[in-house]
């Protein structure tokens, strides 16, 4: 079951949410630095994780913090050309190789909700429509329920 919500994706009852990043992000913008703000052991983790593991743009990685839902970073965006630049663009071949491996995740985890962004439209540069495409078709291969945040609002509770 699918269903596009508005609210605050931070305020999500779901067991798990999933965003997309960029391989060896800053958490600067949007969602991720919120998320850097809020916790900010998940940053030094995501930034262990890039140095020892040379994540690739597809890839998905997990988080779980005290008393928090399973945070998935989707790497939708490939590596800044130089430290402090911009990441490159996403692609949608990345958002559909992320959200397989997210499935996979989620099946193999035993997740049963999930709330997920608007992936790789900010940043990213992807448009909405295209990528609600890949959503709907990745995400049918899981069992749960998901909530598609498609219209933030900052402090609202969505109707999940």
């Amino acid at each position: 079951m699918m269903k596009e919500v508005t609210g605050d994706i931070l305020l999500t009852g779901a067991e798990a949410y999933a965003h997309g990043v960029a391989v060896n992000d800053d958490f600067k913008n949007g969602l991720c630095l919120e998320l850097r703000e809020r916790y900010p052991s998940l940053y030094k983790d995501f930034r262990h994780f890039c140095k020892t593991h040379s994540p690739k743009t597809g890839d998905v990685w997990a988080w779980k913090g005290v008393d928090t839902p399973v945070i998935y970073s989707l790497f939708t965006q490939g590596e800044a050309p130089f430290e402090g630049g911009h990441p490159q663009r996403a692609s949608l071949p990345n958002v559909n190789h992320a959200l397989k491996n997210l499935v996979k995740a989620l099946n193999q985890e035993g997740i049963k909700s999930l709330a997920l962004t608007k992936l790789a439209t900010g940043v990213g540069g992807l448009d909405w429509n295209d990528v609600k495409k890949e959503i709907d078709r990745d995400l049918s291969h899981f069992e749960g329920k998901v909530f598609v945040y498609s219209t933030y609002k900052k402090g609202e509770k969505a109707q999940e």
